[in-house]
């Protein structure tokens, strides 16, 4: 187990992400109190083109979920999402924005599955450069919030990039591990000439 410390707050983000998108896509399909379990694993509803947006206070965005189809099924609760979007947009922060081709959503909300070409982004600023983890699947708890992938994952900060296969990442902690086959490139920028 290899312990890497990336940007602190692009892990962190990692999890916020899928934590908030766990919670807004729960939210916005349960209809009601649940029915008595059907026998049959038929979707209950489906909703096209998902989209909901948070606002502020003083009426900016603060975040956009999207989803291409999203389907429930009442016989265990889950419920199958296509396409999933999110971006985050905070004041005086960088935004972030998060993209799978396909999700699925625990019952509770608690756990979310990421499938397909999972990107998470933090948006450049006047301090840091664009991140981008990049990984095929990504299983998120929302407990004490825990992302973690047993696929290949890719991180890029400007110049800088780090990958492995499986991946775990504890946001109490804010301890980000990538578990086997780790490769990191890291270049220096030269110093600047007076």
């Amino acid at each position: 187990m290899t312990a890497v410390a990336p940007t602190r707050l692009f892990p962190l983000l990692v999890a916020l992400v899928l934590a908030v998108l766990s919670y807004a896509l729960e939210r916005a399909v349960r209809e009601g109190p649940l029915r008595p379990e059907p026998r049959r694993h038929d979707p209950d509803y489906i909703v096209d083109r998902l989209v909901r947006t948070a606002y502020s206070s003083d009426g900016t965005v603060e975040s956009r979920i999207s989803a291409d189809k999203v389907t429930h099924y009442p016989d265990d609760g889950t419920t199958d999402v296509s396409e999933p979007r999110i971006t985050l947009s905070q004041p005086g922060r960088p935004h972030y924005q998060g993209r799978a081709e396909r999700a699925s959503v625990a019952d509770d909300g608690e756990e979310v599955f990421l499938y397909g070409n999972v990107v998470i982004i933090r948006e450049p600023d006047a301090e840091r450069a664009e991140a981008r983890l990049a990984t095929d699947f990504l299983h998120v708890l929302g407990g004490p919030a825990i992302a973690r992938s047993d696929l290949e994952v890719r991180l890029r900060e400007g110049s800088r990039q780090l990958s492995g296969r499986g991946m775990e990442y504890h946001h109490d902690r804010g301890l980000f591990l990538l578990r086997d086959k780790v490769r990191g490139r890291f270049e220096s920028t030269p110093p600047e000439r007076k």
